[in-house]
């Protein structure tokens, strides 16, 4: 099974504009995933998906496969379809990695490529156990509930299951819950019907692409792993990572 990677990259990010060029320790942001994904040996290939000619420049000037694509795109499945088709790779799943992502782990994606494997995964993400309880009542802590099969139940910005008859700060004391990490997997067929979708009415409620999916039928598998990285959505974020031990990732 041939298996890319594709790693959406935009400038215009709102709370942080030009942050994948943004420097972490001699490096911009967008090479250092390009650098981590390049060490799956699951992956066939690796591509900058981006909308911006500084973005594409210093991926080009690094020696690393970019491509052109809209910036009208709502979401990084789009820009993977696009960045997909205009590669001319005949693959049959696609890794969308997160361009805020530059300590992803390998073992993440190699548990993604994995789950590709399967004739029956249509799409696969990942999922990490809470641990802190103020994580439950954090809306931007995406929480995941699965079945007995590993596949996704539903998502959702609140805590999900309630715990009947138990003060919340008890919850994990009693019931495990998990976080849903942003790395997708895509057979490539499935990538070329989800981003025919219309948003769905539990999508447009939660703000979660996932949801839309999930509301027509597509099952999600859920790898469960051990590791959550810092992302890098603002300037605090990329400060707090710099304060950082460098090999603490």
């Amino acid at each position: 099974m041939q298996v890319i990677g594709i790693i959406p990259a935009r400038f215009g990010s709102t709370r942080f504009p030009g942050k994948p060029l943004a420097d972490i320790w001699g490096m911009p942001m967008i090479l250092r995933v390009v650098e981590r994904a390049e060490q799956c040996t699951g992956l066939s290939k690796v591509i900058v998906a981006t909308d911006d000619e500084r973005i594409a420049s210093v991926v080009r000037s690094a020696g690393k496969n970019v491509i052109m694509t809209s910036p009208a795109h709502p979401s990084g499945t789009d820009r993977c379809l696009e960045a997909l088709e205009k590669s001319g790779e005949l693959a049959d799943a696609v890794i969308n990695i997160q361009g805020d992502e530059p300590f992803v782990k390998v073992e993440q994606l190699n548990q993604l490529v994995e789950a590709m494997q399967d004739s029956n995964t249509e799409i696969a993400t990942l999922a990490k156990k809470i641990e802190d309880p103020s994580w439950l009542t954090d809306p931007n802590k995406v929480k995941v509930v699965m079945n007995d099969l590993g596949e996704a139940m539903y998502f959702s910005r609140q805590a999900i299951p309630y715990v009947k008859g138990v003060e919340m700060d008890q919850w994990l004391a009693v019931q495990a819950y998990y976080k849903h990490l942003g790395l997708y997997a895509y057979k490539t067929a499935v990538l070329k019907r989800i981003t025919q979708l219309e948003p769905s009415s539990l999508e447009r409620a939660e703000s979660l692409e996932q949801l839309r999916w999930l509301q027509n039928g597509y099952k999600i598998f859920v790898g469960v792993t051990l590791w959550e990285t810092p992302a890098i959505d603002s300037p605090e974020d990329l400060m707090k990572v710099l304060a950082s031990e460098k090999n603490s990732f």
